[in-house]
């Protein structure tokens, strides 16, 4: 299944509080079990003001039906092309 990298512009997040993401989330998850195993959320990144998350989805469109369902921004999507890290270098 392809794999998607979403960046939300979320003012503040690096400074959410443990329960808030917490919160987040539990609202994600809820989303994902009403859409069925065509979408996985893998992992998220929290920076200052953006949240960058990693799903597996069929398509573009998936990942836009979740963030409408969870009220979550996704203000851009991007397709991985490829995966590399220090052993690619060798």
């Amino acid at each position: 299944m392809p794999k998607f990298v979403i960046e939300r512009e979320i003012p503040g997040a690096g400074n959410l509080t443990d329960a808030q993401l917490r919160e987040i989330s539990q609202t994600s998850v809820t989303v994902l079990k009403e859409m069925g195993p065509g979408i996985q959320w893998l992992q998220s990144y929290v920076t200052g003001d953006k949240v960058y998350c990693v799903y597996l989805a069929p398509d573009e469109a998936t990942i836009r039906e979740h963030a409408k369902r969870g009220k979550f921004p996704a203000n851009r999507i991007s397709a991985v092309r490829a995966l590399i890290d220090p052993t690619t270098a060798e």
